[in-house]
């Protein structure tokens, strides 16, 4: 057990330092800060004094060297855009994110398990039919689209919510429904095929043939054997939900990290994209780590099995 989770350990920081490495990269070679954020029509020895001072007129290898070594120090530099520590800025945005994420995460498993599994159970029903077409809607609708039907139903033909800003509680209902809603309908569908896959096993026969009660069967055998690629479906929703986030934080004008980094990849602010980039990265590798280590507790028989 202490091998498995070694490697995914190791597996996970690889791969954070590899987001971070590209990342850096990219934003490198997308564009320059000082063209973006003084203006077309400033002079260029104003632009070459703004790119000695932030460094930018270095290699971009020694200037990577350099944000390494700030990083490993705790400094994950500063917004060329408000002079103020990057961390700081992003991390005042999380709960914001958090206050949209996590009713969101709660309303995936909430509504697409339970509705998976139980039109599993009533296969060819006309709930199981229903489950389906429902669920295909919620996935195949795209998260723009879903948040701008739902502002024209709920805010402006019925008026019952607001359509976007943060100042009240209710103010964050349409944004997080409209993130969870293919979420619900991606685990409605996995946990359908999951339970229909499992259910059709020998062992859940022979335990109907011993007389075991059928809510036992399902809650005993069933479920726990369903739940390994059901486990894999929430930790990607978990890892991806900060990134989904960007798209409907836009459309609600909702003031959290995604918005930030549509701001921030505008202005070419380098350390806040760079930071939000390593949030979402680290974010992503926890979720899919904390999944290998429930694998590795929901079946042990794949702690014994080689890393790939």
């Amino acid at each position: 057990m202490l091998r498995f989770v070694l490697i995914r350990l190791l597996r996970a920081v690889v791969t954070v330092f590899a987001v971070m490495t590209f990342a850096f990269v990219v934003l490198r070679l997308s564009g320059d800060p000082a063209e973006v954020l003084l203006g077309p029509d400033v002079p260029q020895d104003a632009i070459a004094a703004f790119r000695d001072a932030w460094g930018l007129d270095a290699p971009v290898w020694q200037q990577y060297l350099s944000y390494i070594g700030q990083m490993f120090s705790g400094d994950f530099g500063v917004s060329m855009r408000d002079k103020s520590p990057a961390l700081d800025l992003v991390l005042e945005r999380v709960p914001a994110t958090l206050a949209l994420t996590i009713p969101a995460i709660i309303l995936k498993i909430t509504l697409g398990i339970p509705a998976g599994v139980y039109a599993a159970l009533h296969r060819n029903s006309t709930v199981d039919r229903g489950v389906i077409l429902l669920a295909v809607m919620g996935f195949t609708i795209p998260s723009f689209v879903m948040g701008l039907v739902l502002v024209l139903v709920f805010a402006v033909t019925l008026g019952w919510l607001p359509s976007g800003g943060d100042a009240t509680w209710q103010h964050a209902i349409l944004p997080a429904i409209t993130m969870s809603v293919g979420g619900i309908g991606i685990l409605a569908r996995f946990s359908r095929s999951a339970m229909i896959e499992v259910m059709g096993q020998p062992y859940i026969r022979t335990a109907s043939a011993k007389g075991v009660k059928w809510g036992d069967v399902v809650r005993g055998h069933a479920l726990p054997n369903a739940a390994v690629p059901i486990v894999t479906i929430v930790g990607f929703m978990v890892g991806s939900l900060l990134a989904g986030a960007v798209v409907v934080e836009t459309i609600f004008s909702w003031p959290g990290i995604g918005r930030l980094l549509i701001v921030s990849v505008t202005n070419r602010d380098l350390a806040v994209v760079q930071c939000i980039l390593l949030l979402i990265a680290a974010v992503m590798v926890v979720s899919n780590l904390v999944v290998d280590l429930l694998y590795g507790w929901l079946d042990p028989r794949l702690r014994g099995r080689p890393a790939h």
